[in-house]
């Protein structure tokens, strides 16, 4: 009788619990979480770079665009291009001959990574032929729906090296004071207040405090370099931000963990472009804390020329209007890709 009554009420107790045994959905149980695409390596992220030159090359503006996100970006000395704006302009651009070194691959989070390298190009553009021009490039891919899509592109020309800025007498007075850094350098998830905030640590010189919101693996492509954390720390510890005015604010959602914000920055300094720079940067939120992990500067603004058409393409001259992929030298030397 005592073995029938312990088995009775082992079967009660389980009948009663089966149901409550269900899991409860929570934040992960989401069935609008993105899909799993395929794991990105080093080698994979250039080859789809050098395959949407391919498309480019092919005129097979069909695939190109089918490589872009819906959101996509071209940061360009013409504008900030959206995808049917980019997927026009890349109809005048004809690239014959295509060269890439310089690769790096950074890895945002596990749905985002960007590639940066150098491309020499020589083609037409409207139909008129351009010489060899080279560009230093930045490309960030995201995983939509499980396909990796472009949704990024930046250049600006390659310039040589710039020389050792001289050691100044009284630069050991030049320490910032406490009072004059801003009231915090905690960043967030607005990309743009965070960028904001970056201008205000240079223009108080508090370098140090700028230093803090980078990640170790920070990126910057100008168009004399690309340089480490600590040579971009060292490199904006030389210009005078104190004049900066910065305007043309747009913030792309890359995922829940990263965005990108791209704007135009104008300093009155001997041999800045007149119209300014357009510089982006890719906040991301690595261990809790949003920093800075990517930046390109350097591309020069300027003026808009209209699309051409296609009886007006025979006469277009590439000096005259540089190929739209790219940020046009203060040279007015055409660049590389639209």
């Amino acid at each position: 009788m005592k073995k029938m009554l312990v088995l009775l009420a082992a079967l009660i107790a389980a009948a009663c619990a089966a149901p409550t045994n269900q899991p409860t959905p929570t934040a992960n149980t989401n069935s609008a979480a993105t899909p799993l695409a395929a794991v990105m390596t080093e080698a994979d992220a250039v080859a789809k770079e050098k395959a949407i030159w391919d498309t480019i090359k092919n005129k097979d503006y069909d695939a190109f665009a089918n490589m872009l996100a819906e959101d996509q970006i071209e940061v360009s000395g013409e504008a900030v291009w959206d995808k049917t704006g980019a997927v026009a302009a890349i109809r005048e651009f004809e690239p014959t001959e295509v060269n890439f070194s310089d690769w790096k691959y950074l890895s945002i989070d596990k749905d985002a990574f960007i590639v940066v390298y150098t491309v020499n190009v020589k083609g037409k553009y409207r139909g008129k032929e351009f010489p060899a021009e080279s560009g230093r490039a930045s490309s960030a891919w995201v995983n939509r729906n499980g396909r990796w899509l472009a949704i990024y592109h930046q250049e600006c020309p390659v310039r040589p090296p710039m020389p050792p800025a001289k050691a100044k007498p009284t630069a050991a007075k030049a320490s910032p004071s406490p009072a004059a850094a801003p009231a915090t350098t905690t960043a967030g998830s607005d990309a743009a207040a965070n960028e904001q905030m970056v201008w205000d640590l240079f223009k108080s010189k508090n370098y140090d405090a700028f230093a803090a919101l980078l990640a170790s693996d920070f990126t910057e492509v100008e168009p004399d370099k690309v340089y480490d954390k600590a040579g971009s720390v060292q490199g904006v510890s030389q210009f005078d931000a104190s004049k900066a005015v910065l305007s043309d604010w747009k913030v792309v959602k890359l995922d829940d963990d990263a965005s990108l914000v791209t704007y135009v920055a104008k300093i009155p300094l001997p041999g800045a472009p007149p119209m300014g720079e357009r510089h982006s940067t890719i906040w991301a939120n690595r261990d809790g804390r949003w920093l800075a992990v990517f930046h390109h500067g350097g591309t020069p603004v300027r003026k808009a020329a209209p699309m051409a058409s296609p009886e007006a393409s025979a006469s277009a001259s590439p000096k005259a209007s540089p190929s739209p992929r790219t940020s046009p030298s203060p040279r007015t030397s055409p660049t590389v890709r639209p």
